[in-house]
């Protein structure tokens, strides 16, 4: 198994089937370069034009349309010391009655301390002096290129994954995404370096990074995004509005728990109705997020 390093010189704002610009083997690993939402890269230089700039895409030797590709997320690594973020609060989580309260927007630079493992605003607002919330990189946009040859925005999200925002798209998860294409050619950047459920500003602490991700074909057909972490598995449903999302993670888990733990419908409603856990993932682009999540002290593999 091979290690492949790629610095891009060129990126992407829709995900869809493009000349990939590296081929790796099945069980390969990938240390990429991305640059951040606005398109600034490592040295704070606009190294392209805003929109949640992709890296990629990447040919995996092996994967064939309806097949599933597993990306282990090894390391996310900040490449630089500064992130940004946006305030207020996003129109689409307030009440409406809140909305003439709501002051302007406002862009705000952190400071990313990786000594401290903490980030924290360079100018605090009032009360915040001492806030400093510790480093917690994600990967906010990722997927394979879509069915049909479509090339969807990288400001939102479907079943090809794209801009879901999830926490949980962190170092140590294996997110595993439907291939569409010959290759998956896959796609990634958009990397936060700390942001709560529901990227509800718009926007995490937005910078640049080094990602290092590792690659599996797995033969087999999902729906919707999966994904593991040493404690849970997990579904991830993408649309609009919140309860559709809901719908579709809650379905991809019912057929993930018939496909690996042998549970059939009645037997997975019961272990579902008592211990599963819902996540929000991005409620601020045009598809929203749905995490749908279950411990694995729960489950028995058949």
């Amino acid at each position: 198994m091979a290690t492949h390093r790629f610095q891009p010189t060129r990126y992407h704002t829709v995900i869809g089937t493009a000349d990939p610009v590296l081929r790796l083997a099945n069980g390969d690993t990938l240390i990429a370069a991305t640059i951040d939402a606005s398109g600034l890269d490592a040295n704070e230089a606009q190294a392209w034009e805003r929109g949640n700039p992709m890296t990629g895409p990447f040919f995996i030797e092996g994967a064939e349309p309806g097949d599933t590709l597993a990306v282990h997320i090894n390391r996310l690594t900040p490449s630089r010391a500064t992130g940004w973020t946006y305030s207020p609060l996003a129109l689409t989580v307030l009440d409406p009655a809140a909305l003439p309260d709501r002051p302007a927007s406002e862009r705000s630079v952190w400071v990313i301390d990786n000594n401290a493992g903490t980030v924290h605003l360079r100018e605090p607002s009032p009360g915040l002096e001492n806030f400093a919330p510790p480093i917690q990189p994600m990967i906010g946009c990722f997927g394979t290129a879509p069915a049909r040859g479509q090339a969807i925005s990288t400001a939102t999200s479907a079943n090809h994954g794209g801009n879901m925002d999830y926490r949980l798209f962190r170092p140590g998860t294996t997110a595993w995404l439907p291939v569409f294409q010959p290759g998956a050619l896959f796609y990634l950047g958009d990397g936060h370096a700390c942001q709560g459920d529901g990227e509800i500003t718009g926007t995490g602490i937005e910078t640049s990074f080094e990602m290092e991700v590792t690659f599996q074909v797995l033969k087999r057909t999902i729906t919707w995004p999966r994904g593991e972490t040493a404690d849970d598995i997990f579904t991830v449903g993408n649309a609009r509005p919140l309860d559709q999302a809901l719908q579709h993670a809650t379905t991809e888990m019912m057929r993930w728990l018939g496909e690996d733990y042998g549970l059939d419908p009645r037997a997975a409603s019961h272990l579902m109705g008592q211990t599963v856990s819902y996540d929000i993932g991005n409620v601020f682009n045009p598809a929203y997020t749905v995490g749908c999540r279950i411990s694995k002290k729960w489950l028995t593999k058949k």
